[in-house]
């Protein structure tokens, strides 16, 4: 399932461009994007948009709910595996259980956090995940 949004180009490169683009409904809440009436997106530009036009691009639903999941609930869910684990391993080792399920919520918070810079990167690199430019918008 495709999501399409309308932006105006503000930077050119190769096949890609960075889109200006407004909050819709979804971002009402989040606060996460810098500015309060605008986000920047990487999007692909099969169709040669030029800075200053404004442009319709398509998001696919799927890799936004995965960054969403990635970004919001995989922390959460790191953590209390941690705590558990943790736990579980002071429990068996004779430790205070609470210390250690404060050190293993704690690494394995850092591991989703590392998880989480990789998956970045990797999505970045990977043009397929990208927007994509459908038409421009008069």
């Amino acid at each position: 399932m495709r999501r399409e949004e309308t932006g105006i180009v503000i930077e050119t490169s190769e096949n890609k461009a960075k889109v200006k683009a407004s909050r819709h409904g979804d971002c009402e809440n989040c606060g996460v994007c810098p500015g309060d009436n605008a986000m920047v997106v990487d999007v692909q530009n099969p169709i040669d948009a030029k800075i200053g036009q404004r442009v319709a691009f398509e998001i696919q639903e799927v890799n936004m709910l995965l960054a969403a999941f990635v970004v919001y609930i995989m922390p959460l869910l790191a953590i209390f595996a941690g705590a558990i684990s943790g736990g579980m391993l002071g429990n068996n080792l004779g430790q205070n259980v609470l210390a250690c399920q404060i050190g293993g919520g704690i690494f394995f918070f850092a591991i989703a956090v590392v998880y989480m810079k990789r998956y970045d990167r990797a999505v970045k690199k990977n043009d397929k995940l990208l927007p994509v430019i459908t038409k421009i918008v008069n």
